[in-house]
């Protein structure tokens, strides 16, 4: 069941939205399109690792279409709940860890305005 707040915020990805999409842009969609299957085929990486990745970036990205559909997939190539639950984890920490490391412009500009002593 889809949470209440999501059905708000994001309109439920239609046929009628994916067919004004590629009647807007035929040839970047299929362009696109060519090229994600190609990122996402088994590779130097396994696809469902890209899958994986995918969450992870998903959620550092904030899409939710992304997170279902990569959820889903990542899914049916044999990921398990805690494979994906742990991509996840590793996107807070990313997204934790990038807050840490900009603290530094906010440490640079206190410095640069301390009272002189």
């Amino acid at each position: 069941m889809r949470g209440a707040m999501e059905n708000l915020l994001y309109p439920a990805s239609t046929l009628e939205i994916a067919k004004k999409r590629e009647q807007l842009a035929p040839e970047t969609l299929k362009s696109w399109r060519t090229f994600s299957r190609q990122v996402f085929a088994d590779g130097a990486l396994p696809a469902k690792t890209k899958d994986l990745i995918a969450i992870a970036v998903a959620h550092v990205t904030q899409c939710p279409y992304c997170i279902r559909a990569h959820t889903k997939s990542a899914l049916q190539k044999g990921a398990t709940e805690e494979e994906i639950m742990e991509a996840v984890w590793v996107a807070a920490e990313m997204r934790a860890g990038a807050a840490i490391a900009h603290s530094a412009l906010a440490i640079d500009v206190m410095k640069e305005h301390a009272p002189s002593e």
